[in-house]
Protein backbone atom coordinates (compact mmCIF):
# COMPACT_ATOMS: atom_id res chain seq x y z
CA UNK A 1 0.00 0.00 0.00
CA UNK A 2 1.23 3.85 -1.00
CA UNK A 3 -0.49 5.21 2.02
CA UNK A 4 -0.68 4.00 5.36
CA UNK A 5 -4.12 2.04 6.93
CA UNK A 6 -4.42 4.95 9.48
CA UNK A 7 -4.53 7.94 7.01
CA UNK A 8 -6.73 6.23 4.13
CA UNK A 9 -10.04 6.46 6.19
CA UNK A 10 -10.98 10.56 6.90
CA UNK A 11 -14.39 9.58 8.56
CA UNK A 12 -17.67 7.92 8.03
CA UNK A 13 -20.87 10.48 6.03
CA UNK A 14 -23.52 11.02 8.15
CA UNK A 15 -26.57 11.53 5.80
CA UNK A 16 -30.32 10.38 5.09
CA UNK A 17 -28.85 8.05 2.09
CA UNK A 18 -25.98 7.03 3.73
CA UNK A 19 -28.66 6.04 6.35
CA UNK A 20 -30.72 4.52 3.92
CA UNK A 21 -27.78 2.27 2.47
CA UNK A 22 -26.69 0.75 5.90
CA UNK A 23 -30.58 -0.07 6.47
CA UNK A 24 -31.45 -1.51 3.53
CA UNK A 25 -28.43 -2.56 1.67
CA UNK A 26 -25.89 -3.62 4.17
CA UNK A 27 -23.42 -0.54 2.63
CA UNK A 28 -21.03 1.76 4.63
CA UNK A 29 -20.26 5.28 3.40
CA UNK A 30 -16.81 6.31 4.35
CA UNK A 31 -14.38 10.63 3.35
CA UNK A 32 -11.55 8.82 2.06
CA UNK A 33 -8.24 9.99 1.18
CA UNK A 34 -7.84 11.51 -2.66
CA UNK A 35 -4.71 8.93 -3.44
CA UNK A 36 -6.79 6.18 -2.07
CA UNK A 37 -7.85 2.99 -4.17
CA UNK A 38 -10.46 1.03 -3.66
CA UNK A 39 -8.39 -1.97 -2.67
CA UNK A 40 -6.52 0.02 -0.17
CA UNK A 41 -10.13 1.42 1.17
CA UNK A 42 -11.25 -2.42 1.46
CA UNK A 43 -8.42 -3.44 3.37
CA UNK A 44 -8.40 -0.72 5.84
CA UNK A 45 -11.97 -0.88 7.01
CA UNK A 46 -11.39 -4.98 6.92
CA UNK A 47 -8.64 -3.95 9.49
CA UNK A 48 -10.23 -1.54 11.57
CA UNK A 49 -13.35 -3.01 12.41
CA UNK A 50 -12.72 -6.65 11.57
CA UNK A 51 -15.43 -6.49 8.96
CA UNK A 52 -15.24 -8.68 5.59
CA UNK A 53 -15.72 -6.43 2.75
CA UNK A 54 -17.80 -7.39 -0.40
CA UNK A 55 -17.34 -4.64 -2.87
CA UNK A 56 -16.36 -1.10 -2.72
CA UNK A 57 -17.25 1.88 -5.18
CA UNK A 58 -15.26 4.85 -5.36
CA UNK A 59 -17.21 8.64 -6.03
CA UNK A 60 -15.33 11.78 -6.56
CA UNK A 61 -17.64 14.56 -5.53
CA UNK A 62 -16.78 17.85 -6.93
CA UNK A 63 -16.72 21.38 -4.57
CA UNK A 64 -18.98 24.05 -4.83
CA UNK A 65 -17.64 26.98 -6.43
CA UNK A 66 -18.34 30.02 -4.02
CA UNK A 67 -17.91 33.78 -4.83
CA UNK A 68 -17.24 35.98 -1.28
CA UNK A 69 -20.05 38.31 -0.50
CA UNK A 70 -17.86 41.43 0.70
CA UNK A 71 -15.42 40.54 -2.55
CA UNK A 72 -17.07 40.04 -5.93
CA UNK A 73 -13.48 38.80 -7.08
CA UNK A 74 -12.87 36.32 -4.55
CA UNK A 75 -13.87 32.42 -5.50
CA UNK A 76 -13.29 29.66 -3.65
CA UNK A 77 -13.99 26.33 -4.02
CA UNK A 78 -16.04 24.21 -0.94
CA UNK A 79 -16.80 20.50 -0.07
CA UNK A 80 -14.30 18.58 -2.98
CA UNK A 81 -13.85 14.88 -1.49
CA UNK A 82 -13.60 11.47 -2.36
CA UNK A 83 -15.84 9.21 -0.78
CA UNK A 84 -16.19 5.43 -0.80
CA UNK A 85 -19.25 3.33 -0.59
CA UNK A 86 -18.42 -0.14 1.09
CA UNK A 87 -20.78 -3.10 0.93
CA UNK A 88 -20.15 -5.53 3.50
CA UNK A 89 -21.12 -9.48 3.05
CA UNK A 90 -24.28 -10.99 4.84
CA UNK A 91 -24.14 -10.66 8.18
CA UNK A 92 -21.84 -8.50 8.66
CA UNK A 93 -22.19 -5.41 10.65
CA UNK A 94 -20.01 -2.28 11.66
CA UNK A 95 -21.34 -0.73 14.92
CA UNK A 96 -20.53 3.45 14.38
CA UNK A 97 -20.96 5.17 17.61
Amino acid sequence: MSISPEKILKGYRVTEKAANLQATANQYTFEVDDNASATEVAQAVEKFFKVKVKRVNIVNVKGKVKVSRTRRATVGIKGAMKKAIVTLDAGQSIQLV
